[in-house]
C-alpha cells in the first residue's frame, strides 16, 4: 500500500473520530470519571473540522495552507487526549466512580480513537515536512 493512500486512510478515520467525539460527548451524562469542560469537546470538533477540510485541500494540491492544517491537527490531538484524562485513575474514598455509556464499558475506545488521532497527525505532519503527498 503506497504512503499516500495510507494518509488517506487516515484522514477519512481522523474525520470519523471528530464527529464520533462530538456525538458521544454531546450529553452532560458522557463516560467517564471526571467531567471536562464543554469547551475542549467544542474546541476539539472546530479545530478538527478546520483541519479536515484544510488538509483535504492539501491532499488535492494546494500546499499552502499546509502549515495552518497540520497545527488545528495538533490542536485537535492535544484536546483529544485531554478529553482522556476523565478516564484517569481516581484514588480516595470521596473519588467518583466510573461512569458508564452505552457505546463501550471503559475508556478503550477512547483510547484507540485518540492515541490513533495522535499517531495520524504524527503521520500528516511526517507527508508534509516531506511532501509525500
Amino acid at each position: 500500500m503506497s504512503f499516500p493512500i495510507v494518509v488517506w486512510i487516515l484522514t477519512v478515520l481522523a474525520a470519523v473520530v471528530i464527529v464520533l467525539t462530538r456525538v458521544r460527548l454531546r450529553g452532560p451524562e458522557a463516560a467517564g470519571r471526571f467531567s471536562i469542560s464543554s469547551r475542549v469537546p467544542l474546541t476539539h470538533f472546530v479545530a478538527g473540522i478546520v483541519a479536515l477540510v484544510l488538509w483535504v485541500g492539501v491532499l488535492l494540491g494546494g500546499p499552502l495552507v499546509g502549515i495552518l492544517a497540520i497545527a488545528c491537527w495538533w490542536v485537535t490531538a492535544m484536546c483529544g487526549l485531554l478529553i482522556l484524562a476523565r478516564w484517569l485513575p481516581a484514588k480516595g474514598r470521596h473519588a467518583p466512580e466510573a461512569a458508564g455509556d452505552s457505546w463501550s464499558d471503559g475508556p478503550g475506545l477512547s483510547l484507540l480513537a485518540h492515541l490513533g488521532m495522535v499517531v495520524g497527525v504524527l503521520v500528516f505532519t511526517y507527508a508534509y515536512l516531506t511532501a509525500a503527498v
